[in-house]
């Protein structure tokens, strides 16, 4: 067998692998998505309750400043003071912060689900190791980030530069404007250098989130051998589940030749099939198949029935019926009562009894 650490990981991961992955925190998951999210979740709430905010700023400012010469600081007033500083923040920025938040949580649930993985938070020493510090700072992974990080200062670099140019010619304009119109212009600028950049952020988010699917499943992937391997964990040794259905059969094929001795009759046809039928009256609403069989066993159910005394009667067309269409240890079909009567008949003039002898 070839060392499956040569072997190529050309097969899927199961649903067994991929638990086992889930189960450690293996997830795909794309770190600059979240992030990306949050900033533009944070600029929209900015444009839409960005004078809420500016209003409770300039309040609360106000309220410190008019009162700064009776402000008097004390262990008595200080706990006062933080509480009333503490409420004043979450009325400013407490549904920023709240929508940030779910922001936050709502894209990585997208992202990965629900998933509860103790194992991450468990101490791994490993880590420690110098090695394998260096190993993870040279890695292929590493080597990615690094990228994505440049790619991401140009673009950002790029888009600052771009828009800022733009507006070169209207900055000796602000020169006759008053403080309140200059803070107004630049705030545009920035606001809109804000969206560009995350917009853009977004969309490198985005190929970021299929490139970690991507290198997900590639990691996840399987060798034939491992494969085999888990089936044979899960649903057993081909090899021991075929002996054991050997011995089950042969088990079976013991119980039904122990119940030929005890038959009315076995129909034949007369080589290759024979089917042993029992009728018990009182027990039986109709005859039953006791044993049936093809061509070795069939030999031998008749074999069994001579050293038995068991009436063998050739009828190729009732033992062709009886043994396509009744299952070992079920009734005959109506269909089959009157031929089947007529055979048990003449089995029972054979042994010189009457026929409502036995019923």
């Amino acid at each position: 067998m070839a060392d499956q650490s040569f072997q190529e990981r050309t097969e899927r991961a199961t649903p067994k692998r991929r638990d086992e992955a889930r189960k450690k925190g293996q997830v795909a998951r794309s770190r600059e998505l979240p992030s990306v999210c949050v900033l533009l979740a944070g600029l929209a709430v900015l444009f839409v309750g960005g004078g809420y905010m500016a209003a409770g700023s300039l309040s609360l400012t106000r309220h410190f400043l008019g009162n700064a010469a009776s402000l008097t600081l004390s262990p008595e007033t200080v706990p006062a003071m933080a509480g009333f500083c503490v409420g004043q923040f979450l009325r400013i920025l407490g549904p920023l912060l709240a929508v940030l938040a779910g922001v936050a949580a709502f894209v990585n649930l997208l992202q990965v689900g629900p998933l509860y993985a103790p194992q991450l938070l468990r101490p791994d020493f490993s880590r420690l190791s110098p090695a394998k510090g260096i190993k993870r700072i040279l890695s292929a992974q590493a080597f990615v980030e690094f990228v994505k990080s440049i790619a991401k200062l140009g673009i950002v670099g790029w888009i600052a530069y771009t828009t800022v140019s733009a507006e070169y010619g209207k900055v000796v304009s602000l020169v006759d404007q008053g403080v309140g119109q200059i803070l107004l212009y630049v705030g545009g600028i920035v606001v809109a250098l804000l969206w560009k950049t995350g917009l853009a952020l977004a969309a490198m988010a985005a190929l970021d989130y299929l490139f970690q699917r991507w290198e997900f499943e590639r990691n996840l992937r399987m060798t034939k051998q491992e494969v085999k391997e888990e089936f044979r964990q899960t649903e057993g040794d081909p090899h021991v589940k075929s002996r054991i259905r050997s011995i089950q059969r042969e088990m079976a094929r013991k119980r039904m030749m122990a119940e030929v001795p005890k038959a009315d009759v076995v129909i034949t046809n007369p080589t290759h099939l024979a089917v042993a039928l029992s009728y018990r009256p009182k027990e039986m609403s109709a005859p039953v198949v006791v044993a049936k069989g093809a061509g070795r066993i069939a030999e031998r159910i008749r074999e069994i029935a001579q050293e038995a005394d068991v009436p063998v009667v050739e009828n190729k067309p009732l033992a062709r019926s009886l043994f396509k269409g009744v299952e070992i240890g079920s009734a005959i079909p109506e269909a089959l009562y009157q031929a089947v009567a007529e055979v048990l008949a003449f089995v029972y003039r054979l042994r010189g009894k009457k026929a409502g002898g036995r019923g």
